[in-house]
């Protein structure tokens, strides 16, 4: 089922059993696999694709005892050109994707979400509210991108990653910060990083590690806690 309000570019590809609800943009040569649900007002530019199952601009929700309700006026979901989204991903209305980017299949990202171009969200990946992830970016396999974090160019992160943004675990006297990644930055498989903290530019989180607080730039870390040890003495053995 198709609206009559949306508009559809040349070239465009839509699968069965597609709905596209009332005034969404979509653009030319874009491709529409199975069974896709693109919610009112969504923007799709050129050449994207959206395969099979996936559902595109939905509106969050919340219950009474959430602390963190969402607004009543959010923006439309905004996707550039070129952008490639997986199979029964979710992405969440007032979010925007950036050109190139590729979002792997059973993906989630949620709204008020910035990805810049080129980056990748890997299959299984969650990005949660509003988080800003920059260009270049890779997030791996399961990794878990929490809310209010802030992501620079050309990070890494490695699959099963995670990371948290309430220090004291829903107790309401914490304003709610995800960890800041400066550009560059390298983090290895499985590491964790708490609340609020800083990790530099270029610096290196070793796979499993707990960071419990800022790393400058260029440090490399490891353990739990972390702790930094001298990348070039250890290369040298």
């Amino acid at each position: 089922m198709i609206h009559d309000t949306v508009t559809i570019g040349d070239n465009t590809k839509i699968g069965e059993q597609v709905i596209i609800e009332r005034n969404v943009c979509i653009g030319d040569n874009v491709t529409i696999g199975n069974h896709v649900i693109i919610k009112e007002n969504t923007r799709v530019g050129d050449y994207v694709t959206i395969d099979d199952l996936s559902v595109i601009g939905k509106t969050p929700s919340s219950n009474q005892t959430m602390a963190r309700k969402p607004g009543r006026s959010i923006s439309p979901l905004v996707i550039h050109e070129h952008v490639n989204v997986g199979c029964s991903t979710v992405l969440y209305k007032g979010s925007t994707i950036h050109q190139g980017v590729f979002i792997g299949d059973l993906s989630s990202v949620r709204e008020n979400v910035s990805i810049g171009e080129n980056s990748i969200v890997g299959r299984g990946a969650m990005v949660e509210m509003n988080t800003i992830i920059g260009k270049h970016v890779t997030i791996q396999t399961g990794a878990y991108i929490t809310a209010d974090m802030i992501i620079e160019d050309y990070v890494f992160i490695g699959p099963c990653f995670s990371s948290s943004n309430d220090k004291y675990m829903g107790e309401g006297n914490y304003k709610h910060q995800g960890p800041i990644i400066k550009s560059e930055a390298k983090i290895g498989n499985n590491a964790t990083l708490l609340p609020g903290i800083t990790i530099g530019r270029k610096a290196v989180i070793g796979a499993g590690a707990v960071v419990t607080k800022d790393v400058l730039d260029s440090y490399v870390v490891v353990g739990s806690p972390a702790r930094k040890i001298d990348y070039k003495t250890t290369t040298q053995e």
